[in-house]
């Protein structure tokens, strides 16, 4: 486990953030990073051309090893949204096919194959919500032959449940079904690696659990979908612009690997740094340990809230980082009142608290919010 690393943030003392599924406080060192890099837009004339490549392919070499792939595998999107609806550009679906997703599952792995479905004469196929939290389970009992498509979170965003992907792959990959994956709740927090589950496509936002800043993310494309078709046709993707004097020459062939799906101005000069110092972050403190540190906080926030009468999926039907203490009935607005009175953040989500703690936060924290559940409860 590792030590608490609050002094790396800028977190007040009287501030407990157990909100990192909604979106994590910036390392004090990406934000300086983020800043510098900014400033350079004051002075273009030391924007040379090298410099919009730089960047981007220091990214792909930081953000590889937290996938297990090579950064030729490696596109930056500018969302995870953005991720999946190449992905769902690229895969076949046909007629009386069906492309399969889970039963409350994000909007940005949802509405690009409801919209597929409809325009292929396919169908959607959702995974209703497991009474025993067993999402694994429920999942592989769903891939039957007609399934062209299995778009899945590694981490369910509303219950904390985490599928099994390395056996959801060896499933898909027996039915010749796609896997495309969006990591955004888990890559960072929970181990993850390609060779293991090989999907054919997986997105994640920087802004959560990879500590980066928003507007800015990553796309693992298997090597098999190299030659698809990208959103977007900017000059900057293909195989001839690095020399600025030839871009008119205007070239048909695309840059190598996942390249060809950057999004637009991906050369972001203040977005990028920051990404990177967070993943090199990450890295160092290896995400085997951020999981485990997240998952005893989690342990101890779990054994208090189920004495107050709070469902809690046991490990590992749920991921370490994550938490949802559910209800039969929708949580009191009160606890809302309570909980910003005493400076503690999670998200409320319907009949859920949703609690995901990381490597800043401290037992103190999670004791805090501990007595604001038990004065709900009085």
């Amino acid at each position: 486990m590792l030590s608490c690393q609050r002094h790396l943030f800028d977190l007040p003392g009287e501030v407990a953030y157990l909100n990192c599924a909604y979106m994590s406080p910036l390392l004090k060192s990406s934000l300086a990073a983020g800043s510098a890099a900014l400033a350079q837009k004051s002075h273009p004339w030391n924007l040379i051309p090298e410099k919009f490549f730089t960047g981007s392919e220091e990214f792909r070499a930081i953000a590889a090893p937290l996938l297990g792939c090579t950064p030729d595998c490696i596109a930056i999107v500018s969302s995870a949204g953005y991720g999946i609806q190449t992905a769902a550009r690229n895969v076949p679906v046909r007629k009386g096919q069906s492309i399969l997703v889970l039963d409350e599952q994000f909007p940005s792995n949802y509405l690009p194959w409801q919209r597929l479905a409809s325009e292929s004469g396919a169908s959607l196929k959702i995974v209703p919500w497991p009474a025993d939290y067993d999402w694994t389970s429920a999942t592989l009992a769903a891939l039957t032959p007609e399934v062209a498509v299995a778009a899945l979170p590694h981490v369910h965003w509303t219950s904390g449940g985490r599928l099994d992907l390395v056996r959801i792959g060896q499933a898909c990959r027996h039915l010749g079904a796609a896997l495309v994956l969006d990591l955004t709740q888990s890559l960072g927090a929970l181990p993850f690696n390609v060779h293991d589950v090989q999907p054919d496509f997986a997105a994640a936002a920087s802004y959560k659990w990879l500590l980066g800043p928003y507007s800015v993310g990553l796309l693992y494309v298997a090597p098999k979908w190299h030659t698809g078709s990208p959103l977007e046709e900017g000059w900057i993707q293909r195989a001839n612009s690095r020399d600025f004097s030839s871009l008119v020459l205007y070239s048909d062939e695309y840059d190598a690997g996942a390249r060809r799906f950057d999004m637009g101005e991906r050369s972001n000069f203040a977005l990028l740094p920051a990404a990177v110092d967070a993943m090199r972050q990450i890295l160092d403190w290896k995400v085997e340990e951020i999981s485990e540190t997240s998952g005893a906080l989690n342990r101890r926030i779990a054994a208090a809230a189920a004495e107050l009468g709070f469902s809690v999926p046991a490990e590992p039907l749920r991921a370490p980082h994550y938490l949802c203490l559910r209800r039969p009935t929708p949580i009191s607005p009160e606890l809302t009142r309570i909980l910003a009175r005493e400076n503690v953040f999670v998200s409320i989500r319907g009949a859920s608290v949703r609690v995901t703690p990381h490597a800043y936060n401290t037992k103190e924290d999670c004791d805090r919010l501990i007595a604001c559940l038990k004065q709900l409860a009085i």
